[in-house]
């Protein structure tokens, strides 16, 4: 009876699957890491190392060895999750790199002041755009072959009639000129200028729910929705 209360408990909250803890975050990160960087291990173990030496270093010079020793070892460690945290998101990025929907995964790995919609418009050749909304305005973000700018043309057409005199940002997710790297996307949206209040932006999201968007697969990664890369 109890094993079947606790799989009761596991199957409510409305169907939401449960969040995944911070430690089988950092696991899923650390295979991640040692698939696709597998020195990065070595360079977070040097940078351990550095920081103790240079804080025994400093306890020398002030007659405090040992006390100086204790303080480095949590800096070191800092250091060294510093490290590791450079190569997972690299790891991350490299591992969804040239997959259908990657710039979607990007996208939905935004956790506050965006609403993305993956897939909104796709063509036979699997090109495709994706919507987020923010105070920024509405992003409509492609990526696929360079027939893609011919269908990130006729969405933002489509969202001008839909929502008129909202801001709209084109990007191209890429590495040719004038294309957004996978890596760069997030900080390029964040940074990008807030013109709508919360209220314009809750009422444009409302008018876009109505529209809604393709069901397209996105990349299975590190980065879609409700993952969790380690923080800084």
């Amino acid at each position: 009876m109890a094993r079947k209360d606790r799989k009761e408990k596991s199957t409510q909250n409305n169907g939401a699957p449960e969040k995944q803890s911070q430690l089988a975050v950092l696991k899923d990160a650390f295979r991640l890491v040692k698939t696709h960087k597998p020195l990065a291990l070595v360079w977070c173990l040097i940078g351990l190392v550095a920081a103790e030496a240079l804080a025994i270093l400093a306890g020398n010079s002030l007659h405090h060895p040992v006390y100086f020793g204790i303080l480095g070892l949590p800096l070191g460690i800092l250091v060294a999750f510093f490290i590791f945290t450079r190569f997972a998101n690299t790891a991350a990025f490299a591992s969804i790199q040239d997959q259908l929907g990657a710039a979607a995964s990007v996208l939905m790995s935004i956790r506050r002041g965006f609403t993305t919609t993956p897939a909104v418009n796709v063509s036979r050749n699997q090109d495709m755009v994706h919507r987020t909304v923010g105070r920024c305005g509405i992003v409509l973000v492609a990526e696929g072959s360079p027939a893609v700018r011919a269908l990130l043309i006729d969405e933002k057409k489509k969202m001008e009639r839909f929502v008129p005199g909202v801001p709209i940002v084109e990007i191209i997710a890429g590495d040719a000129d004038g294309q957004v790297a996978l890596k760069k996307l997030q900080k390029k949206i964040k940074k990008l200028p807030k013109k709508l209040s919360n209220n314009q932006m809750r009422e444009v999201r409302a008018r876009l729910k109505a529209v809604g968007g393709l069901a397209m697969p996105i990349p299975q990664g590190p980065l879609p929705k409700g993952a969790r890369m380690p923080k800084r």
